[in-house]
Formats: C-alpha cells, structure tokens, sequence
C-alpha cells in the first residue's frame, strides 16, 4: 500500500499533473530517500562553509519538532523548540547566513526572494528536501548511509526507504556518508557497480570527522575539555537523541573505560522528567570527577532547557561533527559545486538581458 501511495504521488509530479517549480537562482537540494540519519546537516554546513565567502548563502529547513508554524527566519536567540534543532545549529555556528524555516519549501523560497536586496541570497540550499517536489532544485545531492546504502534496503514499514531505490535518478550527485576511513578498492567498485549509476550522475565518499571537543556553557566550564585530556578511569556519562548515535559512543569509548550512555530517540524534546533520570544516576559519582558529554544537536536543545541543573553547565560539553571526502576527491566536489552555482548564476542573468 505505502509503494502505491508513493509511486502514484511521484507520477503525478512525472506527468506534470502536480506542478513542481524553478527559481531564479541556485537551489541546491541535500536529502536522501531513507528515514533516519545520513549526516543531511554536516553535509549542509559543509556546503555553507564552501559558498558563503563568495556568495550569500540561506539554507531552508522544515524545522523538525518545532512549536512554531508558517515562516521564519532563524535568529541566534531562537530556541530549538522555536526554530528546530538543525536550524538552531547552523545559525549559531554561521550567524552571518540567512537562515529560515518553513514546512512548504515553496513559500520559504518564495519569502527569502521577497527579502530586501542586500539580504536576498543569491544560493538556497534544502536541508533534507528530496521529498518536496513542489520545487525543482537546480542540484540534487543524495546521501546514502555506507551502513545502510539504498540498494541494500527496503521501502517502509520493511525497511527504512522513504522512496523506491529506482528514485535515486533523480540525483545529480550521491554521496555515500559515514564511511570508514578506509574502503578496500573492491568495496568501491561493488558499491558503484550496484547502484548503476547514469552518466551525467557523479558519486563521491564522505566519512565524519569529529572536531575538539566545546563546552556548551563556555562562561561556566571550569576547564578546558580535550578528547585526549580524558583518562580512562574517568566518568563519562553520554547524552544522545539522533538517528545514529554509534558512531559517536564509540569514539568517546575510546577514550574512558568509564561510560555511561543515556540515548534517546532521534530529535528528542527533553523533559524534566528525562533530566531528572540522568541526574539521579550521576549524583552516584562525585562533581569532580565526571564530564557530561553530548552531540552538537543535543547540545541546542539542553542549552535552552530551564530545568538543567545548574551542576550541569560546568562539565557539559558536546562534541562537534563535519563531513570531509574521501580518497582526494574533496576539490573535485568543491569545484563541481562552485561551477554550478556560478554558471546558474550567469544562465539567469544573461535570460534576464535577454
């Protein structure tokens, strides 16, 4: 039943009996066609990180669990109750970016080509918009997650697709996220040779790479927090509530022999009742001898929370993530980007002459 609904919805965008729009500027569209984490928001910042010195950049998110409605343009006071965490992180990482939120992609492009001229962007990028066929971006990114990629899948409930496998054609570029640091030249090539791949389509590797480690209350930490500052008799208690916390429990694991995980479920709102739980553990260890590390999502929404224990902010500290390529080919990526930006860019303005 799920198959039909979906197929029968992305005929209609086909047959073009549901419209879907273009935009007069560079509309770069980062989703993927499973449920679940395949690191959209790394990627995303990675992109905002390339654009932004050149161009000005907005990035248009839903705002997932928000309590908010309609359009709005993310603050660096917003709450991630108010704004959703993913917006929430990228202004406060790139507060000199145009941030917005919107449930229709339609009307949130529609409101940021209203803004005033010395704010308008000049390149939009979706976060997480694969699903959204009321626009035509003008690049599609699809990620895949290397321990769960798409053709090994199945469409929901069975598996964790969203969409068919066979939608990956509408991706210009794929991109295999979370990877090992090291791929065998055979696991590349099994990879590639599976997801028969048309040839305007370009496929990349991407792997997370954890920055140093920040404190959330950086005015109240009582010292700096190093990863290797950590010694193994020391006691770590883990916060996290995202689609794959793996990865990031095992890299503090690392590091202390000592851990202790709380994990939620993805996008979790925290309640006083989840900080109470935790904190009825903790009090188990002494002040001076734990740390409280979590993910950088997790991090924008306890910082808002009024029932965090003011023992807390002392030894909170989260651990930040950023996508990087693999095997040389990050200047490849690089380029091809820039050089779509900049060629829609002066395809628009020479129709506009024209």
């Amino acid at each position: 039943m799920y198959y039909v609904i979906v197929g029968f919805r992305n005929m209609l965008f086909e047959w073009k009996i549901l419209p879907s729009e273009r935009y007069p500027l560079p509309v770069i569209c980062v989703g993927n066609i499973a449920v679940g984490g395949t690191g959209k928001t790394p990627t995303t910042e990675y992109l905002v990180e390339l654009l932004r010195k050149e161009y000005r950049v907005a990035t248009l998110s839903r705002g997932y669990k928000r309590k908010t409605k309609g359009f709005l343009l993310v603050t660096e006071q917003h709450t991630s109750l108010e704004v959703g965490d993913e917006a929430c992180q990228v202004k406060q990482k790139f507060p000199d970016i145009t941030v917005a939120v919107d449930a229709s992609r339609r009307r949130g492009i529609q409101k940021l080509l209203e803004l005033p001229e010395n704010e308008r962007p000049d390149v939009i990028i979706l976060d997480d918009g694969m699903q959204h066929r009321y626009v035509t971006p003008s690049l599609t990114i699809m990620l895949t997650e290397q321990s769960r990629i798409y053709f090994e899948d199945s469409l929901l409930p069975a598996g964790n697709l969203r969409e068919p496998a066979r939608e990956v054609y509408r991706a210009d570029i794929i991109v295999v996220t979370k990877c090992h640091s090291i791929l065998k030249p055979i696991e590349l090539r099994l990879i590639e040779k599976n997801m028969r791949l048309m040839a305007n389509q370009r496929l990349y590797f991407s792997t997370i790479e954890y920055g140093g480690m920040k404190a959330v209350f950086p005015d109240k930490a009582l010292y700096p927090c190093t990863l290797q500052e950590i010694s193994k008799n020391e006691n770590i208690f883990l916060i996290a509530g995202i689609a794959n916390p793996q990865p990031f429990t095992e890299k503090i694991k690392t590091h202390s022999d000592k851990v202790t995980e709380f994990i939620f479920s993805d996008h979790h709102i925290f309640k006083e009742a989840d900080i109470q739980s935790m904190e009825h553990v903790m009090q188990k260890t002494p002040a001076n001898n734990r740390r409280i590390i979590c993910t950088e999502k997790d991090a924008v929404r306890l910082k808002s929370l009024a029932c965090l224990p003011e023992s807390w902010k002392s030894c909170l500290y989260f651990l930040p993530v950023k996508a990087d390529f693999l095997y040389d080919k990050k200047k490849d990526f690089d380029e091809r980007i820039i050089k779509h930006v900049c060629s829609t860019i002066n395809m628009i303005q020479k129709n506009v002459k024209n």
